[in-house]
């Protein structure tokens, strides 16, 4: 049963359980794969999907047939649901594009910033039990956007060496270049280090479980990653008139996902901290997952109890969740207080679930505390700044005296020199 605390009462380290850190054995076991496909290639990627994934593979790139076919294999509706998230994505993340600028407004003097996009960017897409067309939306579409050059997707294949018609089919609405039938670890290996079939990136985005993770961990320096993704999390911030029915599940949607991901509820209400409680014990006993759910409920669930909602926000803050729903009369008014969170969802009637699959923000965020400091993938992800600049020699020399003092105060005289010698008068003059 999901436990009911006072929040005052409890020390930070007894709010959530959030040490990601891979245990030695699985540290170990990616240093193996890292170094297995860096020196094999291929090889060690067909070996590896058939002992992980029990796919015995021949060619790992999905053709154009399978695309196809696997177009032709989704019901109409579906394409439809799939073109409508992702126009609603491409709405969204379409406000994120940046624009370069440029300063003249000083005489000689011309500097500015520009974006140019990440060349080529590995997405992965988990499967559990199938690949995740939400995921591919959510990560390919603001590369796209973005104007990546080629975007490379990666995702572990069935028993039979299929992927799901689904995903392929929101891989081709989203625009993903080349798809490969590999996951794991040794997918990041392949997309870090480059093999005989697929080429090397210079960006790895995507979630996965604790052999990705670390395997991105691993990897970063030799490539960008988007983040270290660890379980996910659900806060929600209920006052005492909402449905309790609602919000318990709002708590299970993530309990679902992983028996480590967590579900926390924040609520000035004993009375609905009681309601929600017993409703998640009702719940738990009609879902198919429930082995899962119960076990990320008994060992990270919370329900915590405050004296006010601002208290209520005050936590959030201090957990900093992957999803916070305001689940209150004024969610307008919170919001403002709201410092650290992934995504936010405000209302009785905007669940996490709206979010991970068609409102349009992305849905790959923060875990683990990191919203403190981190932000939800987007087109800034996938695009690099350069800032430029030019002086007229007039502008340089005007200059010139501060910036070889500068150079000097700080012991690096080539700096000053490398000013001064371009306005000394040339011998003869």
């Amino acid at each position: 049963m999901i436990p009911i605390y006072e929040f005052d009462q409890l020390s930070p380290g007894e709010i959530l359980n959030r040490d990601i850190q891979a245990e030695s054995a699985v540290d170990a076991a990616v240093d193996a794969v890292l170094d297995a496909v860096r020196s094999e290639g291929d090889a060690a990627l067909r070996r590896y999907t058939e002992r992980f994934d029990g796919a015995a593979l021949q060619a790992l790139e999905v053709t154009e047939e399978e695309m196809d076919a696997a177009w032709s294999a989704v019901e109409p509706e579906f394409l439809e649901t799939l073109r409508q998230a992702a126009d609603n994505i491409r709405r969204f993340h379409t406000q994120q594009i940046h624009r370069d600028f440029v300063l003249t407004d000083r005489p000689g003097i011309v500097m500015g910033q520009r974006y140019t996009p990440i060349e080529r960017v590995g997405v992965c897409v988990p499967r559990s039990p199938e690949a995740f067309p939400s995921t591919v939306l959510m990560n390919v579409i603001p590369a796209r956007l973005a104007g990546v050059r080629e975007i490379v997707l990666v995702t572990p294949p069935k028993m039979d060496g299929t992927i799901g018609p689904e995903a392929l089919a929101a891989a081709r609405i989203a625009g993903a270049d080349r798809i490969f039938k590999i996951g794991g670890a040794q997918a990041v290996a392949a997309l870090a280090y480059g093999t005989e079939s697929v080429p090397r990136v210079d960006k790895i985005v995507g979630p996965g479980g604790i052999f990705v993770a670390t395997a991105k961990r691993k990897v970063f320096g030799r490539v960008a990653i988007d983040m270290i993704a660890g379980p996910s999390e659900i806060l929600v911030i209920a006052d005492g008139r909402a449905n309790p029915a609602w919000v318990a599940a709002d708590l299970l949607s993530q309990a679902e996902h992983d028996v480590r991901a967590s579900a926390v509820l924040v609520t000035d209400s004993p009375q609905l901290a009681r309601a929600v409680q017993a409703e998640v014990e009702t719940q738990l006993g009609q879902l198919p997952r429930a082995p899962v759910a119960r076990q990320s409920v008994d060992e990270n669930g919370k329900i915590l109890i405050t004296n006010s909602l601002e208290k209520a926000v005050e936590a959030a803050n201090r957990i900093a969740p992957e999803h916070l729903e305001l689940c209150v009369d004024e969610p307008f008014a919170l919001l403002p207080l709201v410092k650290n969170a992934g995504s936010i969802f405000l209302g009785r009637s905007a669940p996490e679930a709206l979010g991970d699959y068609f409102a349009g923000p992305n849905h790959t965020l923060p875990t683990s505390g990191t919203a403190r400091f981190s932000s939800p993938l987007g087109v800034d992800d996938f695009v690099k700044k350069s800032s430029f600049l030019y002086y007229t020699q007039e502008a340089l020399a005007q200059a010139a005296p501060r910036i070889a003092e500068f150079a000097r105060r700080e012991g690096l005289c080539a700096h000053a020199r490398s000013v001064t010698i371009r306005c000394e008068k040339e011998k003869g003059e």
